[in-house]
């Protein structure tokens, strides 16, 4: 019984080392700046804009093709010299506003960006009104004529 839980947990501690080694396979890109500065743009881009195949992942964190391509664009674009505001608006020609985590006001994103906020406001003034009408009901006294006082006694009675 002692042999076989050893060898159980030897197996179970071999597959959960081997578990965080999947990302040391992971697709590296290497790409070569002029400066620091252009290679934190490179990185702030790549973390702030979204990978169209991978839906939730940005760029950075994608191994998808289209990410990798997107990469390879905003660094040309970088070394290029235009600005981020030029490589944001040229993404959102392509893509839409879909690319951008946090996507800009406008009147499309009016309801993404204060929906939450609005239903919040009507889900309190529903219960804030619910629990008003419970608090009057709650509130008003009530009258029983006789038959209904002796109906009480009777079944409080029994």
């Amino acid at each position: 019984m002692a042999a076989k839980f050893k060898t159980c947990f030897i197996v179970t501690l071999l597959f959960l080392l081997l578990i965080p080694t999947k990302n040391l396979f992971a697709q590296v890109d290497t790409f070569e700046f002029d400066n620091e500065v252009q290679q934190r743009r490179f990185r702030t881009l790549s973390d702030e804009l979204r990978c169209p195949m991978c839906q939730n992942t940005n760029l950075s964190g994608s191994t998808g093709g289209v990410a990798e391509d997107l990469r390879r664009e905003i660094h040309r674009m970088i070394i290029e010299g235009m600005s981020d505001r030029e490589i944001e608006q040229f993404m959102f020609e392509r893509y839409g506003d879909f690319i951008f985590y946090r996507p800009r006001l406008r009147t499309e994103t009016i309801l993404l960006w204060f929906g939450p906020l609005i239903f919040l406001l009507i889900g309190g003034t529903v219960g804030w009104s619910i629990f008003r009408r419970a608090k009057e009901v709650s509130e008003t006294e009530i009258t029983l004529d006789d038959n209904q006082k002796a109906r009480l006694d009777e079944l409080v009675g029994e």
